[in-house]
């Protein structure tokens, strides 16, 4: 009876709606199962990016594009899809190359590496085929540009705008020596040409000793300084026989004097980096240089206005720079040990304001060596000098180490217990607390005495050369976007830059450059002049702290390096035809942002300060690489763009140029 009660209930509408319901349940289940899966969704994601990306890519929509090299990661927009509505599943992913300095945890790690340049590429690049010449966006056009009058070959636009130095023509103080940058829209707009007779420089290390007269055609020091062994002129070179006004007989038998002098001055140890100062033809730093001492010789553009030209083409750190009123563009403790031989400076007037800024400079426990007349000789005046001298060296707590025939050097405390101990009414007082000693772009002097950070901070520099790798303790005192684990972000710059670096040696030869003068204009830590230096690479290289950005030059002196803070709005103080190389890695995209100046105002000071023959290495985002191309071309410069080690498809390109000879 029950079971044909139940046959009954299959036949009723309710149990066909039942299972009519349960049915479509099932199918509408199955369906979204189907194609609403991680599997499937991915699939269809890969798809329509394909579907998207390939008509720029030039490509056939069904046909797959070729294999990407083997060290790239592909791009998910060159999965290919075939059409219809069966699905397939995707092969497994392969493992993810991590290219940058995060472990998969967000934490700070040394261990990453650089891309890989593609497999053939030195043989591509000598057949000028590696290279896309289009880098997307619109350009806009840009003329070329004229050379500049012939009297224009040594023009340095900052030092020579007659217009603001003729106001300044009374001057006591040196003002007409410093800055005077030509108004907006009144800077150089067109390319300075070599002077007639310009012939390729002669190499280091033998530049150290003769260049060619044609290069830098001035007979000025010659007729002056010739008798004190200076510079001489022999056939068609500049001869340096390695003296100087104080030191005839040649700089090795003077650094020797030094030495035995002060033995704790240990150079290429304890003293790796040194500031000359009134500098002439930079003897004094090019004969340090084998005693593994990094020597930024500074002199003004005065009466002797080519010392610094001279400097520069022999192959020695150089810039112009002079003493007046305000800050030397270099941080606080930068240099181990400060040389002025009869530098012409007055250091004790005006309560010793030019000697408070060298005491600014000097690191604590460097030393500071004068020689000059009124250490050895007993005239009067010169008597009274040295008086003054001893005086306000005691008031700023220097203390004097040695004297000895015609030098005097002294030694800067370690802390500040000497400056806390002096009474109220010594003159001149410590500087205010919230003055910055590492703030110096157009920043007046002042006439008192930088305290020491309490922490020993700039204090307890490693020596060389292990300070070149170990992170500084002014590491941790400078403004950075990072809070923590700066030590790790320091190692993996370094580390970041030599991979980079040793790329470029191995691929563009850079050893066949034969690299002397070497500029990097966004330096960061200075990671880029490491590498150099642990490739063997024999250059120096001027490090330049833009002031777009974090001030990293504390951490570059404590390196062991030199650099300067600098505008790139702004000219630079060199000489033109200074630099064989120079390198700037996003240095334009930041520029471009600040809209403070066109970057081909840049690109045209960069023409400027590079030597006939020399390269730049531009390494800057697509969004302004195509731009500058357009400008290099328009310099006359003959250029490529190839990618990074990531790829076709990263957002950063290479811009590598060569100027004409």
């Amino acid at each position: 009876m029950k079971s044909l009660c139940s046959m009954d209930f299959l036949k009723t509408s309710s149990f066909v709606r039942i299972t009519a319901f349960t049915l479509f349940s099932l199918t509408l289940f199955l369906f979204l199962f189907t194609h609403l899966s991680p599997t499937s969704y991915s699939s269809f994601s890969f798809s329509s990016s394909a579907a998207v990306d390939a008509p720029e890519l030039e490509q056939p929509p069904t046909s797959p594009p070729p294999p990407p090299p083997p060290t790239r990661l592909s791009s998910p927009a060159m999965a290919s899809h075939p059409p219809g509505p069966t699905v397939f599943s995707e092969p497994p992913l392969p493992p993810v190359e991590r290219m940058g300095v995060l472990d998969g945890n967000g934490v700070m790690t040394e261990d990453f590496r650089v891309g890989e340049l593609d497999p053939g590429f030195e043989e591509e690049w000598g057949n000028g085929s590696a290279f896309a010449k289009e880098s997307g966006g619109v350009r806009e056009k840009v003329e070329k540009y004229k050379v500049c009058d012939v009297k224009m070959v040594d023009y340095v636009p900052c030092l020579d705008n007659e217009k603001a130095m003729k106001k300044l023509e009374g001057s006591v103080r040196g003002e007409k020596y410093e800055r005077h940058c030509p108004q907006e829209g009144m800077g150089l707009n067109c390319i300075v040409p070599p002077p007639k007779g310009y012939r390729r420089p002669v190499l280091w290390p033998k530049s150290r000793d003769e260049v060619w007269f044609g290069n830098v055609p001035h007979t000025r020091l010659v007729e002056d300084k010739g008798g004190q062994n200076w510079i001489s002129i022999k056939n068609d070179k500049f001869v340096f026989p390695g003296g100087g006004t104080q030191f005839i007989h040649g700089a090795d038998k003077y650094l020797d004097q030094i030495s035995e002098m002060v033995p704790d001055i240990s150079f290429g140890n304890k003293t790796r980096v040194a500031l000359d100062i009134g500098c002439g033809v930079a003897s004094f730093g090019a004969f340090l240089m084998q005693r593994n001492v990094t020597t930024l010789s500074i002199a003004p553009k005065d009466v002797h206005e080519n010392q610094i030209q001279f400097a520069l083409e022999r192959g020695v750190p150089a810039m112009a720079a002079v003493f007046a009123t305000q800050r030397l563009l270099f941080p606080s403790q930068a240099f181990d040990l400060i040389h002025c031989s009869r530098c012409r400076i007055n250091w004790t007037r005006d309560d010793g304001i030019l000697l408070l800024e060298a005491n600014r400079l000097l690191r604590a426990g460097g030393y500071f060596v004068w020689a000059a007349q009124p250490v050895y000789k007993h005239e009067e005046t010169l008597q009274e000098q040295w008086k003054e001298m001893e005086n306000l060296t005691t008031r700023i707590c220097w203390e004097l180490v040695q004297k000895e025939g015609y030098i005097a050097i002294w030694r800067k405390p370690m802390n500040n217990s000497c400056y806390l101990s002096r009474d109220m009414a010594v003159h001149p007082p410590l500087c205010e607390s919230n003055d910055d000693p590492d703030n110096v772009w157009y920043v007046k002097l002042k006439a008192c005495i930088t305290q020491l950070p309490s922490n020993g901070f700039g204090a307890n520099v490693t020596k060389w050369p292990l300070r070149l790798h170990e992170p500084p303790k002014r590491l941790q005192s400078i403004q950075l976007d990072a809070i923590v684990s700066r030590d790790e972000l320091f190692g993996a710059d370094t580390k970041y830059w030599f991979e980079i670096i040793e790329s470029y040696v191995r691929a563009f030869r850079w050893q066949d450059y034969k690299l002397r003068n070497v500029m990097d204009m966004r330096a960061g830590f200075g990671g880029v002049a490491a590498a150099l230096h642990d490739l063997h690479i024999d250059c120096w290289v001027m490090n330049v702290v833009p002031v777009s950005g974090f001030n990293t030059l504390p951490v570059i002196y404590d390196r062991g390096l030199i650099g300067v803070v600098h505008d790139w709005c702004e000219p630079f103080d060199t000489y033109p035809r200074t630099y064989d190389l120079l390198h700037a890695a996003g240095l334009f995209s930041v520029e471009k942002k600040r809209k403070k100046c066109n970057i081909s105002t840049i690109m045209l000071e960069m023409d400027r300060m590079l030597r006939p023959g020399g390269r730049v290495y531009i390494r800057d985002t697509t969004f302004v690489i195509g731009e500058l191309e357009e400008i290099a071309t328009a310099l006359g410069w003959s250029s490529s763009l190839n990618d990074v080690g990531e790829g076709p498809y990263s957002s950063w390109k290479i811009l590598r140029s060569e100027k004409p000879f």
